[in-house]
Formats: structure tokens, sequence, C-alpha cells
């Protein structure tokens, strides 16, 4: 198989979607791979490292769409490249398709075989190749969190592990799956007081067990969020549920319980975020106020450390790619049906259904492309 992996363009983008030594796997079981020119640069890889592995370098983005069988990117097409991709070309990526209609709908007019890393989901039940990069958001969310819990930089000036006789930064992280796991590990870690909620008992109560003696569980609900947000310093908005439009779980009116200068980061910006004032920001300008709150909205706050970020991501990945690459992605998804929880669009027609749902946008039963 032809497959190509174009440089991401989209604000601040610097991980690419293979390294060299995933490239170097599926040249050697015989697929030729187009990689766009300057593609792996910003996460350390050179030209001269994927030549090495056997990719051929083209020198433009157009160029690798043209001659590839199936695209392999980190982040869904912006719209410069809507009109690059072809009919029944395999888009394998994160799309997070239920958080834009626009996204979506060019999508299924361009008749490509879109496959959402993000709705791949294994037999446990984990999601194999959003987990990656969920763990690297969960522990940056606190990072940056810290940071702009800083004066300078807009927050209250508050540390966020105190010093001894001055009480600890407050951490509030709605959702406890990786995101939010991996979140509490980092802020109880550095000395906060950290409360985790969740709809989940079983999942609270295995946190309840693992986790260090400042991180608390609480049930997830509107009367408990509204509780804890007057005491809140940092508040982490880590919900998903596979394929669908994340719920607003803190509305503008509730932001006038927070002190001034509390930091938000909303770690769901990807699904539409689960803050209602969310809108996606880059890193460039990650930071915006709304009633003396700031909110961190970065849509691909791993992308910040791509060398980090492309290894783990390509580490999940290329199992599937090589698959997808050795059967064609119809027999990939009948023999495999994480995969086959992948698709979402296929030649014009949504075929998963939080995303149609999502959109108020027809549904068609994947089984059609099947039988």
């Amino acid at each position: 198989m032809k497959i190509g992996i174009p440089k991401e363009i989209k604000s601040q983008e610097s991980r690419v979607a293979m390294t060299p030594a995933g490239v170097m796997e599926l040249t050697h079981r015989g697929h030729e791979v187009y990689v766009q020119k300057g593609a792996g640069i910003e996460s350390k890889f050179t030209d001269e490292q994927y030549v090495e592995a056997g990719a051929n370098i083209l020198d433009t983005i157009g160029a690798v769409y043209n001659i590839a069988e199936m695209i392999v990117k980190v982040k869904e097409p912006i719209e410069s490249e809507y009109n690059l991709l072809k009919k029944d070309q395999v888009l394998f990526t994160f799309l997070h398709l239920a958080s834009s209609k626009t996204l979506t709908e060019a999508m299924m007019k361009s008749g490509a075989v879109c496959i959402a890393y993000e709705t791949v989901v294994a037999k446990d039940h984990t999601l194999p190749l959003l987990t990656p990069m969920s763990e690297v958001a969960g522990r940056s969310s606190i990072q940056q969190g810290a940071k702009y819990l800083e004066k300078p930089q807009g927050g209250k000036g508050i540390l966020l592990g105190g010093v001894p006789g001055v009480r600890p930064a407050n951490v509030i992280i709605i959702g406890a799956g990786v995101v939010g796991t991996q979140a509490a590990y980092m802020a109880a870690g550095l000395g906060a007081n950290v409360t985790i909620l969740d709809i989940n008992l079983n999942r609270l109560r295995y946190l309840n067990d693992v986790m260090p003696a400042n991180v608390t569980t609480q049930f997830s609900n509107k009367h408990t969020i509204t509780e804890l947000l007057p005491t809140a310093d940092l508040v982490i908005g880590a919900t998903y549920t596979v394929g669908l439009k994340a719920p607003h779980l803190i509305t503008k009116d509730m932001l006038s319980l927070m002190q001034s200068g509390t930091v938000l980061v909303d770690v769901s910006v990807d699904q539409g975020g689960c803050f209602e004032t969310t809108r996606p920001t880059t890193h460039a300008n990650p930071v915006y106020e709304v009633d003396g709150i700031l909110h961190y909205c970065v849509a691909n706050i791993p992308g910040a450390v791509p060398m980090t970020s492309t290894r783990a991501l390509t580490n999940a990945t290329l199992p599937y790619v090589v698959k997808l690459a050795e059967m064609g992605w119809k027999k990939a998804c009948a023999k495999n049906e994480d995969l086959k929880q992948g698709l979402n669009v296929i030649d014009g027609k949504i075929v998963f259904k939080g995303v149609a749902d999502s959109l108020n946008l027809p549904y068609t039963d994947i089984e059609t492309f099947f039988c």
C-alpha cells in the first residue's frame, strides 16, 4: 500500500504521525511510505532519517495526498486540506467529528474512508489510540494549570503545592478516565489537595484505593460541583464519551461561584468542551478570561511536547496502520472489531451513531458496508 504522512498544519501542531522507526516497519513489509518534506522536524526527526528508514520525501502536502492510498495524520484536516482528500482514500487520524459539523460534512463530501483514533475501542473497553495522548494531556494539564495560576499569567498567584505553613492549591478534576487519573497523579505529586469526580462508582472505588492520601474521590453531579467550585483554584475538565459531544458540566452562571484568577483547563475541548464558556485556543494564544476566570482550552495539548507525543502515538497506532496496509480497510475492520469501531465516515455516509446524533445528521448502519 502507498501510505502518506503529511506535515501537520494546524496552528502550533508540532507532532508527526509516524516516527522513522514506524516507517521502517512499514517499508520492511513492502509498503511505500511518502513523507512530506520537513514533516518531522518539530519532533526532531530529519528527512534524512526518514529516507534511511525507506521513505520517499515529497515537497508538498498536495503531492502526498495525491499519491497515497492511506493518509496517516495526527490531527483532523483543516479547511485547506479538505479538497486534497480523494474518494475511497483512507484517512486515519484523530477526528473528533462530533464537535464540528463543518468538518464532518467536508469528510462526507470527500468520499474518503475516515477512521478516527479516538473511537477505536478495545475488547476491554479501553481506548488504545486515545490513551497515550490522554496520558500526555492529563499530565500536561497540571503543568499548564500550575503556570497560569501564577499572578503574571493572570492567575491567583498561588503555588500548586504550597509551602510549610501555607495551604496548597485545591485542584478539582471532573472525570476519572485516563486524563483525569493522570492529572490527579501529577497534581498530587506536586502536593496539591485534589478532588476527582466521576459517575462511575467502581472507578472511584479503584482510585480511592490506589491514589495518595491527598486525593479525594467524590460522585459527580451538579450539586457536588457547585459545592466545590468556591474553594477551587484549578479545575480540570476531563470528560469523554466515545464519539459524543461533551456535556457542559460548568455553565457560564457557575463562574460566579469561583474566585477571580481561578484557572479552568478544558481537556475535553476536542469534543466541544465540558465548560459552557469553552472555545478552542492554540499554543500561540492559549488562554482567555471570562468573568475573571482564566480559561486554558488548547485543542492539541500534546502538541507542545512533540518529542514525547510522537513516539507515544506511533507506539499505539503502528499495529493498526500495519493491519490497514496489509489487508485494506474493509478486511482489516471486518477482522478487527476494535478498528471497525474507528470507522466514522464511509463513502459520504456517517456510520458512527454518536457523531450522527451529536450533529443531527443522517446515520447509516455500518453493517451496510460489510454485507
